[in-house]
């Protein structure tokens, strides 16, 4: 019987990372769980031996249910009735199975009934899931959204919100309005207090809503009155069961077509404060986008991943000229870089959810303790790390779905555009990735900074440490290329070139840190890995020295030639 977890041992390669030890001390505190919770860990064995179970019953799950529901799902969508959206039939098959599975509260720690798990098991949970159906996954992993309840919350919400998240219950997060999209500071849904009633009222609309009409929403609002920036929206719960919102309209998509995108009407609706006022976009929103990022990545890589699948066992059974077109040069090329970039991918999405799970524990620890000094430094070293590879992570792997999808219809041929081989739905479906929470442009504008500032560069440095052989070496003249370019744009002086040159900049540095990445995971399991570290490098060499040319022979006076009439 498949196995989308089983099947594919690159995964399971990621859970023997040296990171894992401290990450499960820190996540685990001293496995003081296990005094009270019998499912709870007693060591790191145990964790991970945890960590594998839940995710084989992920991946039984997903290649057994979810992905034979996919085409079912494609087909029908959700749809519309008297304001509630109505999942696909076989979405709803989806959700049984999950909750059935015990696959919620994936996060939330034991004592609310969720099953503490790290980021980094979450985003594999999410790959296998979205490998299956990636409309399916923005459901089921939206359920991450209680992370931001959880970290902003009071006591009282957490009780009351995050067991039924445990149990099942969905989420959303009602951020994006028709005058509001990528610049959320123009957000003008109305938040005011009914004294009468002792709570927040909202009213308003909400667009592009992913599971807009789910059971419990984070919604961004306007709660003070004169306001136009940021400084005037504050974080709302929205509880479905008190009502006030409907549904107006599910958007017609290219793609994933399983997960209703919502526009919403709020009418009055009863709502409570998340937080302190004023701090929904400055702090709120951000963690809660930092959180979605890393989970589109995680469904990006599970695109790749099936895409790659598709490919490949197309190319084997498919003759021509006498022969398996897997053996034609421009086949196996296509299908040696898209492996190449998945595993890179693969291994700079689970490096980022290691940073994200090391500085969370710590934060989560300090709750309740003092954190020593070291622990202090430890926590803002991870933090400055994770908010510098998330967009990395977001942005490449996004790229690379799409990229992989493309290439295995091109590897299909003519049978690829038919609707009855599901390389046209995975195609369809990967375009969104590098589109919502946060353009593959934003997210250069997010990592820009830490390019110029010498973050990136000097953590290339820091991996290069102790790292030896004939592909670090390699490397080494890509990594010189790289901080001269980085050097060349700063002197220019100007900012409209440096915005224009910040896409290469970008790409260049993803392209190094998921080289060398690639390589330490060679290093560790050759068979498994040798092959995509070579090609992967080579990949790097050929973009990074075109881009390194190409930004040291720009000039202030050639964007002229570039500017929109």
């Amino acid at each position: 019987m498949a196995n989308y977890y089983t099947d594919h041992p690159e995964i399971a390669f990621h859970l023997e990372h040296p990171q894992m030890r401290r990450l499960v001390e820190l996540k685990e505190d001293g496995f003081k769980d296990a005094k009270e919770f019998d499912y709870a860990p007693v060591d790191h064995e145990d964790a991970i031996e945890n960590y594998r179970r839940i995710l084989e019953i992920t991946g039984d799950v997903a290649a057994n249910v979810i992905e034979p529901n996919a085409e079912s799902v494609d087909l029908e969508g959700p749809h519309l009735e008297n304001g509630r959206m109505v999942y696909a039939s076989r979405t709803l098959d989806n959700l049984d199975a999950t909750r059935k599975a015990g696959l919620y509260g994936v996060s939330m720690p034991r004592r609310f009934g969720g099953l503490n798990l790290p980021s980094v098991v979450f985003s594999m949970m999410s790959e296998v899931i979205s490998a299956a159906d990636a409309g399916f996954q923005n459901i089921w992993s939206l359920q991450s959204c209680i992370d931001t309840l959880y970290e902003f919350g009071s006591e009282e919400q957490r009780a009351k919100y995050i067991p039924r998240i445990c149990a099942g219950e969905t989420m959303s997060m009602d951020l994006t309005e028709p005058d509001a999209g990528s610049d959320l500071q123009r957000v003008m849904l109305k938040a005011t207090y009914d004294e009468a009633n002792q709570c927040w009222r909202l009213n308003g609309v909400k667009r592009f809503i992913t599971n807009g009409d789910s059971d419990i929403h984070l919604v961004l609002a306007r709660s003070e009155e004169g306001t136009k920036d940021g400084r005037g929206l504050s974080m709302f719960i929205y509880d479905k069961r008190d009502g006030g919102v409907d549904v107006r309209h599910i958007e017609h998509k290219l793609g994933i077509h399983g997960s209703p995108t919502c526009e919403l009407t709020y009418k009055n609706a009863r709502a409570e404060l998340c937080g302190d006022r004023k701090l929904g976009l400055i702090k709120y929103v951000m963690a809660l986008m930092n959180g979605a990022r890393l989970g589109i990545a995680a469904q990006s890589v599970g695109v790749e991943q099936e895409a790659y699948n598709e490919g490949l066992a197309y190319a084997r059974e498919r003759a021509q000229f006498g022969d398996k077109i897997i053996h034609f040069p421009a086949v196996y090329d296509m299908l040696s870089r898209m492996k190449a970039k998945l595993d890179a991918g693969r291994s700079l999405l689970y490096q980022t959810a290691r940073y994200v799970d090391l500085y969370k524990s710590l934060e989560d620890i300090a709750r309740y303790r003092k954190l020593t000094p070291e622990e202090r430094a430890e926590m803002k070293q991870y933090s400055k790390l994770a908010d510098a590879f998330t967009p990395l992570a977001k942005g490449m792997n996004s790229e690379y779905a799409s990229q992989n999808a493309y290439d295995a219809i091109s590897i299909h041929g003519g049978s690829g555009f038919i609707m009855e081989y599901k390389s046209q739905r995975l195609y369809r479906d990967a375009r969104i990735f590098s589109i919502y929470e946060g353009t593959t442009q934003l997210q250069v504008v997010a990592a820009i900074r830490y390019v110029t500032n010498g973050t990136y560069l000097q953590a290339i440095r820091d991996m290069m440490q102790g790292m030896e052989g004939a592909l670090v070496e390699r490397i080494r003249p890509l990594v010189d290329l790289y901080g001269q370019a980085v050097a060349y744009v700063k002197e220019l002086g100007s900012q409209e070139a440096h915005d224009f040159l910040a896409r290469r900049l970008y790409d260049m540095t993803a392209e190094l840190i998921m080289s060398l990445l690639i390589v330490d995971d060679a290093r560790r399991d050759a068979a498994l890995f040798g092959k995509s570290a070579e090609v992967y490098v080579r990949m790097a060499e050929e973009d990074v020295c075109a881009k390194a040319y190409y930004v040291m022979h720009f000039t202030e006076a050639d964007l002229a030639h570039f500017r929109a009439e």
